[in-house]
This record gives structure tokens, sequence and C-alpha cells, in this order.
């Protein structure tokens, strides 16, 4: 398929800053949620050389902004992992809470407000699964 959207890249965050604002579910879960990500895919030095990062400002049920992110981008939470962590998180492999109980994702951060809003994280990777992806390792 010549439409799908490298992940990670500008294209592909800026799709899923687009469906996740039209996402009910998530808006509802996420009505009260005041916070900003960074995610990191993390160097395992065969897919990803460098840290890819990219950041979301998460406000109220909306993304307010998303982009890739520099080593120098700071955010209220840090959620990174590697490659293949991700690729089985956007697959349904991986629990975006438990993955992190299961230190395949590394939390920087309130893990309490995270906790708080464990419907609104499954609604966040339930959205990546509406993006057309190529995967790196593809």
């Amino acid at each position: 398929m010549g439409d799908e959207l490298e992940f990670p890249s500008a294209e592909w965050i800026e799709k899923y800053m687009e469906l996740l604002n039209g996402n009910a579910a998530y808006e509802d879960a996420a009505k009260t949620w005041e916070g900003d990500f960074v995610f990191e895919v993390t160097a395992d030095g065969t897919i990803v050389k460098e840290p890819i990062r990219f950041y979301l400002d998460l406000w109220h049920g909306k993304c307010r902004e998303a982009r890739m992110a520099g080593p120098g981008d700071t955010a209220e939470f840090v959620y990174a992992g590697p490659y293949k962590n991700w690729r089985a998180l956007f697959d349904g492999k991986i629990d975006p809470i438990k993955g992190i109980m299961a230190r395949k994702f590394r939390l920087d951060g309130d893990m309490g407000k995270v906790m708080r809003y464990t419907k609104a994280a499954l609604e966040l990777v339930a959205t990546t699964r509406q993006i057309p992806t190529k995967y790196l390792d593809e």
C-alpha cells in the first residue's frame, strides 16, 4: 500500500493527532486529563540506532499538539521502550499499563495519575490501529 505512513515519522504523528481528536471514546475517557507526554522509541542498535521521540500535548480529551521531539524536549511524562515493544503495543499484544509493570516500557512521571486513566491509555493505543502504518523492520 502506497498510503502507509512510516512509524515513527512526522506524517505518522500528524495523522495520529487527527484521528485522536476525532475519537469520541478517547475524549470521554480523558475528559479530565491534563498532561503532556514524550513517547520514546529507545535505541536497540539494530532497527533504531538513536532514540526517536515524539511529543503529545493531551488536554481534556483532545490532543493540542503532536510533533517529533528532540533529545532536549521535556514533558510531565516520558513513556519509553524498544521498537519491538512499540510494535507489540500497537498490535495489541502488550497492554500500555501492564507493559510498564512488566518492564517492557519505562514511565517517568506520576504512575498514580496514569493509573487513573487506564481507559484513556487503551484508547490512545487503539487509535494507532487506525493509521495505515509501515514499520521500520518491514
